[in-house]
């Protein structure tokens, strides 16, 4: 493999490993805020007070367990251990909506139950997060699973988007929140891009684009199969995740990057090869003592075989000579019966005649003699050469019934010459071969390298003929093509041949029909090749009966042709591009192992090249994956057309980006490449990524809520039964535009 090249192998999934939390002890009684960020990928939770939070992955799953044939409720990581319970897992949302609350219900009894929360409702004011403009109905239902079911004193919802650049721009109290900037958030689900004026989010110009981590992931699963149709082994979307969080990345300039990737040389240069974990063939060595067992139980396998062979022969044996002494005691009789109950008797016994009778009992005797030959010898007995006495007897000396004996006799012999005939000359041809390979074996002890140039040059030669064919056969697929049209020139031709001779041949009705002798000439059959494109020639067949035993000669004596070389391995190549990525076996690659398990070993190897950057391009230009959207810069332009330049200005200075795909290499500069053409030569542009863009989000709420302005926010029981689960008050970080506010 060329030293330009990464290997990178699949890791294993990593143990869940269990944080510690604060004990609830110090957190009982003092309504210290609840703060839930509930993401699609993740759930994190915590008090206020604590300086990180729990976090576990949002998926739960109902299994029942085979051995003790109980159900079992897996919540986060521990899905993963169970194999069956993958199939039943679920999340609370379906894309960017939260809909499954029973999943949702099981997700904050896990949190609850994590925190050591052991009071009978949740006495503490929660603050959750939700996305950009969710729809009353899920928000109504999720007030009410807090509301009923938890009795929370006090629920408030906010953007989780702008939680995180609240904690990144957070100011020092008492100063109030007046920063500006653009925040560009990475769901998994979706992106959202929020305009923050005056340290509010103006809702009513967010935009949201169906373009997350799943779809990208997704779409990078995608490519994968359809790059590798045949791999040996499934892609999980786990590990397509994997390859997405670690080797994927944004291309400030995508379409010069294709231009460059189109020289293959250039192409090695920029992959990253994938190994993903296969199963060798394992092969067991065998000790000298364990080998000299086998062939003594083998041997012993042997002598059983024979002894219950000789057994069956002597009971076959002694069946016959029964049958024999039977039907021979039966001819006896025949002097001393009459013809009619001789006959009679003979049809009783399944025979139609005496010659039946008679060919049984001849047959009988020679099966009973070749049988004790062969038990005193060892051997079969030889076959006697039959006479024929009647032959050289005149017709004149013999009766009708000799007659007929005679010319049976000479069909006899005519049969026997040409059984001999046919075996002297299959003697005379393995003599010939066997004469033939002690030639090439001497010419090859003698001169090996002579001796594989010939062979090579008649292997090239027969993989040349076998390509003109198969170029041809592509060529008659084309109309316009030259063979196409040779193909109807010759069509016509036999069609107007006034060469082929016709005779008339005179019917019972007394009409007149022509009758062509087309195909009495082997030329004629040539060009029937040549206009009929199914019809396979019987060259084909011998040319590849040809090819495998030189392919068999030279891979079993000439150490510079591998199976990199034969006919087989050549056309399963798609491209001369597909066939540089194929590993070469080189001096030290196998180490030990078999020439099988470095074959297993890279097909099951992904080159990713283009695909690592057009995954992440999708952010911004989404049809190229088939989602009919605007892209992410088309969006950003279009929010910053609806603000004046002053406050633009103040926009642009702080672009925002958070949200666990923002962590992916190169995507600063890919957003500098989509908005600094759209905006003023003179107005300076600034974009910055959150300091830990999965976490900011719930610290960015814990921050809020240990603030004055939080009980403020906040829907209380008694305003819930007053108002219903659609309310919510209006603050700068919660979705009131989209929702009833007062």
């Amino acid at each position: 493999m060329s030293e330009n090249v990464e290997l990178i192998r699949i890791p294993n999934q990593p143990i869940p490993t269990v944080r510690h939390i604060d004990p609830y002890d110090s957190f009982r009684g003092k309504e210290t805020p609840l703060v839930i960020d509930n993401g699609s990928t993740n759930i994190r939770f915590g008090f206020a007070t604590s300086a990180n939070p729990a976090s576990s992955t949002n998926v739960v799953a109902k299994f029942k367990e085979r051995k003790q044939n109980k159900p079992l409720l897996l919540f986060g990581d521990a899905v993963d251990v169970e194999s069956g319970a993958r199939t039943q897992a679920r999340t609370p949302w379906e894309g960017d909506v939260q809909l499954n609350f029973d999943a949702l219900e099981n997700a904050l009894d896990y949190a609850f139950i994590h925190l050591g929360i052991d009071t009978p409702s949740i006495e503490h004011p929660v603050l959750m997060t939700e996305r950009l403009a969710s729809p009353l109905h899920s928000r109504s239902l999720t007030s009410e699973l807090l509301f009923e079911l938890y009795s929370v004193p006090s629920l408030t919802y906010c953007v989780d988007a702008v939680m995180s650049f609240y904690h990144n721009h957070l100011p020092t109290p008492p100063v109030p929140f007046t920063s500006d900037g653009i925040v560009v958030s990475f769901n998994t689900a979706s992106t959202s891009v929020i305009p923050i004026l005056h340290g509010k989010g103006l809702m009513s110009h967010a935009k949201r684009i169906p373009w997350g981590a799943t779809q990208a992931n997704d779409y990078l699963l995608k490519l994968i199969q359809l790059k590798y149709p045949t791999f040996p082994t499934r892609v999980m979307p786990q590990q397509t995740n994997w390859v997405l969080q670690n080797h994927c990345e944004f291309s400030a300039d995508y379409p010069s990057l294709l231009r460059t990737l189109k020289d293959p040389a250039q192409l090695r240069l920029y992959e990253k090869v994938i190994q993903f974990p296969f199963s060798a063939p394992t092969t067991e060595e065998k000790t000298e003592e364990e080998l000299a067992r086998i062939t003594e139980r083998r041997r012993e396998q042997g002598r059983k075989l024979q002894e219950l062979a000789a057994k069956a022969r002597e009971e076959k044996l002694q069946q016959k000579e029964s049958d024999l002494q039977y039907l021979t005691a039966l001819r006896e009789r025949r002097e001393e019966e009459s013809k009619k109950e001789w006959t009679i008797l003979l049809r009783e016994e399944g025979f139609d005649n005496d010659a039946a009778l008679d060919s049984t009992i001849k047959k009988l005797e020679t099966d009973v003699k070749k049988s004790r030959k062969k038990d005193t010898d060892g051997d079969e007995m030889q076959e006697d050469v039959p006479t024929y006495p009647l032959l050289d007897v005149p017709d004149e000396e013999l009766d009708e019934d000799g007659i007929k004996e005679k010319k049976k006799q000479r069909l006899l012999k005519a049969g026997y010459d040409a059984r001999e005939r046919t075996r002297k000359e299959k003697e005379r041809e393995r003599e010939e071969r066997e004469a033939g390979e002690r030639r090439e074996e001497e010419e090859r002890e003698r001169d090996l390298e002579s001796w594989a140039g010939k062979l090579r040059k008649e292997h090239e030669g027969i993989m040349t003929k076998i390509k003109e064919r198969g170029r041809r056969r592509a060529a008659l697929s084309d109309r316009k093509s030259a063979a196409a049209q040779a193909r109807m020139k010759n069509i016509a031709n036999l069609a107007a041949d006034e060469r082929v001779p016709k005779r008339k041949r005179k019917t019972g009705g007394g009409m007149f029909a022509l009758a062509d002798l087309f195909g009495a000439d082997d030329a004629d059959w040539a060009i029937y090749r040549k206009i009929n494109t199914a019809a396979e020639s019987s060259d084909e067949e011998e040319d590849l009966m040809n090819l495998q035993t030189v392919e068999a000669k030279l891979l079993a004596h000439d150490p510079t042709f591998t199976i990199e070389h034969t006919h087989a391995s050549l056309s399963s190549q798609r491209s001369a591009l597909m066939s540089a990525f194929r590993p070469q076996y080189e001096d030290g690659d196998f180490q030990g192992e078999s020439i099988l398990t470095f074959v297993m070993l890279g097909k099951a190897r992904i080159h990713l090249s283009v695909e690592r950057w057009r995954v992440c391009e999708a952010w911004f230009s989404p049809t190229m994956a088939g989602v009919d959207s605007a892209g992410l810069g088309e969006v950003l332009q279009n929010i910053l057309g609806r603000f004046s330049d002053a406050e633009k200005a103040r926009l642009v200075k702080n672009v925002f980006v958070t949200g666990g795909p923002s962590k992916l290499p190169g995507l600063i500069p890919r957003l500098q490449a989509s908005l600094r053409p759209i905006l003023p030569p003179e107005m300076p542009l600034a974009i910055v990524r959150a300091a830990d863009p999965l976490n900011d989000a719930w610290r960015g709420m814990a921050d809020f809520a240990k603030t004055d302005e939080f009980p403020k926010y906040g829907v209380t029981k008694a305003e819930y039964e007053e108002w219903g689960g659609e309310r919510i008050k209006r603050w700068w970080g919660g979705n009131w535009n989209s929702s009833v506010s007062i």
